[in-house]
């Protein structure tokens, strides 16, 4: 990019809206203590317009002058804007409205970046809802190779294609580059959406995600148990936030990165109709409309799967939800990133627990729920003491490491007992079941239809029947009986009930 010093000048020393918060403003803010720098913009959007337009802007900043010149460079560029242009704008357009900013000076243009988008954030899930665009779909980007192409190959199709990444949590303890939901990860998703020429909206979630999700996980370890809180997470904060910006921004549909599937095929066929289909590959003509809610579906790639922590979705959610990889496999995904000269098209896929990014989770729940390592006894099956262990918290059942007590053949966590404080080893034969309880499940057909059973996420399946056969709806306590014995798995983890490659239930294990 060339540079043009005046127009960075005129930004410095006459700077637009410095100092001037609409009546009614979204504001966003970004930088601090630790950069030094401080940028704060806010918008206002025009009562009733149809295009949700920004009809005033201002901005304050502190620190560099470059910072100064940056948020005034970012209300030039919206003022005036419909909100899906405005969201168009990041740190390259800041830069270029200053004619160009040094190496040393393009942080100021993040940061009013960042600030820019978490006012249109704000505005965004507050607007009157826009027009209904049946073409238009809202795109869930992490920041990462997956959503990316979900992105590229639903702009290809032709679909208005405007992107959402949520930021949940935020903790200095953390290697954000490594989480999907961080401060960096929602820069690197814009940044990607932009490279697309397609919109970008951030929306700040960390309040809701700490009191649904974290909290949650925080209480049940210290209960004893071993939740997961990506079910938790997908089925009642994430993605029913996104539909709701969905419905906002007058979108259809939302789509994301998951390897999963849906199944719009009427009770009682084979589930073999279905909305993400392969290039060229459609239902056939003439197809009846479905006349049962739709049923997640296992992914074409089993080892990429992830039909378990979506199972918890609504049926109501599944209709409008799209999974444009659900029909690939990993490497063909990243050979399209590749061709498409996505830089992600190598990132490595994150594997913790968003919030746990680069941080042991004893050190997280040490630092959040103040559990600190309380010595109490490792006890045989017969309840005699064999060893100490450090606290009850940090072991789950079937672990093997960690436990440092030796016997006569390799031993694992049986059970744990928070209150007492004790954990209960013993050799990995007994961790062997031949029945599951479930409580708090959920069935969306009848139980006859369970064939099939998954307690971990990216576990085996394991045959089971509900010999009961229980009708649809909701139980406060299923049994599943496993044809073949299967390992024990901590209580709290859910368990996905399969009928073939359909999710027709789950809950939680008790």
């Amino acid at each position: 990019m060339s540079r043009d010093p005046e127009r960075f000048q005129s930004h410095l020393h006459s700077p637009l809206g410095r100092g001037h918060t609409p009546p009614g403003a979204f504001t966003g803010a970004a930088g601090g203590a630790a950069c030094g720098d401080l940028v704060r913009i806010s918008i206002a959007l025009e009562p009733g317009s149809a295009d949700g337009r920004i009809h005033d802007a201002g901005f304050d900043a502190s620190g560099c002058g470059a910072a100064a010149a940056a948020g005034s460079a970012a209300v030039a560029l919206v003022r005036g804007a419909p909100l899906l242009e405005a969201a168009r704008v990041g740190a390259q357009e800041i830069a270029a409205e200053l004619g160009g900013l040094s190496a040393a000076k393009q942080h100021a243009g993040e940061l009013a970046a960042d600030a820019l988008h978490r006012a249109l954030g704000a505005a965004a899930r507050a607007v009157a809802p826009l027009p209904l665009a049946p073409q238009r779909t809202l795109v869930a980007m992490s920041g990462g190779v997956d959503s990316a192409v979900a992105a590229l190959l639903l702009a290809r199709e032709g679909r208005a294609v405007v992107g959402v990444t949520l930021e949940l949590w935020s903790d200095a303890e953390n290697d954000g580059e490594l989480s999907c939901c961080s401060a960096q990860a929602v820069r690197s998703a814009r940044t990607l959406a932009h490279g697309l020429g397609i919109p970008h909206f951030s929306i700040d979630l960390r309040a809701e995600f700490r009191a649904g999700v974290v909290e949650h996980w925080l209480a049940e370890h210290a209960a004893g148990l071993t939740p997961n809180p990506c079910i938790r997470c997908n089925g009642s904060v994430r993605l029913d936030a996104m539909l709701e910006l969905a419905d906002r921004l007058g979108a259809r549909t939302l789509a994301t990165g998951h390897y999963a599937r849906v199944s719009r095929a009427r009770d009682g066929e084979r589930g073999d109709l279905r909305s993400d289909s392969p290039p060229g590959e459609a239902p056939a003509p003439g197809a009846e409309p479905p006349a049962a809610e739709p049923l997640l579906r296992t992914a074409l790639d089993e080892r990429k799967d992830q039909s378990y922590v979506l199972c918890a979705l609504a049926p109501s959610s599944l209709a409008r939800l799209r999974f444009p990889l659900g029909a690939m496999r990993k490497q063909q995904v990243r050979a399209l990133a590749e061709q498409a000269g996505l830089a992600v098209a190598r990132k490595r896929d994150s594997q913790d627990l968003c919030f746990l990014a680069g941080t042991r989770q004893r050190d997280f729940l040490r630092r959040h729920a103040g559990l600190h390592e309380q010595p109490g006894a490792v006890l045989d099956p017969a309840g005699a003491v064999i060893g100490q262990h450090a606290g009850a918290h940090a072991y789950t059942v079937g672990q093997r490491r960690g436990l440092r007590v030796a016997g006569p053949a390799p031993l694992y966590v049986l059970a744990t007992d928070a209150r007492a404080n004790t954990v209960t080893a013993g050799p990995r034969s007994q961790l062997l079941a031949h029945q599951v309880s479930v409580r708090a499940a959920t069935l969306h057909r009848h139980g006859s239809r369970v064939d099939g059973v998954r307690l971990r996420a990216h576990g085996t399946l394991h045959p089971c029947r509900l010999p009961d056969a229980p009708p649809a709806g909701r139980h406060q306590r299923l049994a599943v009986e496993l044809l073949r014995p299967a390992e024990r798995t901590a209580p709290g983890q859910g368990a996905c009930l399969y009928a073939g490659e359909l999710i027709v239930g789950y809950g939680t294990i008790a």
